[in-house]
């Protein structure tokens, strides 16, 4: 666990039932947060997850809130924006026999399948990360602050001394 805001809950800690957590980082954390997803900053972020047995590994499921602050990608002026969303992920141990095969072969997509089980490289889970990654799958990748309207007008292009003499031979008429 390398971030700046990590929360780990161990595998072992979910055989006494769900563990219920309310995260919400201070200000050093916002930032190394924000840094880390290229915000301006973040002045709020507030989460519920509970963290849940799912077969030999867990299952993440909650909710964030969060305010984060964006340069507008017209005016370059930095603005404050809402952003709320889920969390859900389920984690396996390494070796689970319900992780994904890496073995060759065919792969066989289903868009409207559950996505495979993360597969831990230890025995925690980093709950802060999972909740984190959902929040940047929730961000504007070209923020735009409200009410700004991109408007372009291609430069107007000088004629060239040609067409004004091929005006000038057209007939009239």
């Amino acid at each position: 666990m390398s971030h700046a805001w990590d929360k780990p809950v161990k595998l072992h800690e979910l055989g006494r039932g769900p563990v219920q957590l309310t995260l919400a980082p201070d200000e050093a954390e916002r930032a190394a947060v924000a840094k880390r997803l290229g915000l301006k900053s973040l002045p709020a972020f507030k989460a519920d997850v509970t963290v849940k047995p799912w077969l030999d590994g867990a299952e993440l499921s909650g909710r964030f809130d969060a305010v984060v602050e964006q340069v507008c990608g017209v005016t370059l002026d930095p603005f404050e924006q809402p952003v709320s969303g889920e969390v859900f992920a389920r984690v396996v141990p390494a070796g689970s026999p319900h992780a994904a095969s890496e073995e060759g072969g065919e792969l066989e997509l289903d868009p409207d399948a559950d996505d495979p089980p993360d597969v831990l490289s230890g025995d925690a889970i980093d709950v802060s990360n999972y909740v984190v990654e959902h929040l940047s799958l929730e961000l504007d990748p070209f923020p735009r602050k409200p009410g700004v309207t991109f408007d372009y007008q291609p430069p107007q292009q000088e004629e060239s001394p040609f067409a004004v003499l091929k005006k000038l031979q057209e007939p009239k008429g």
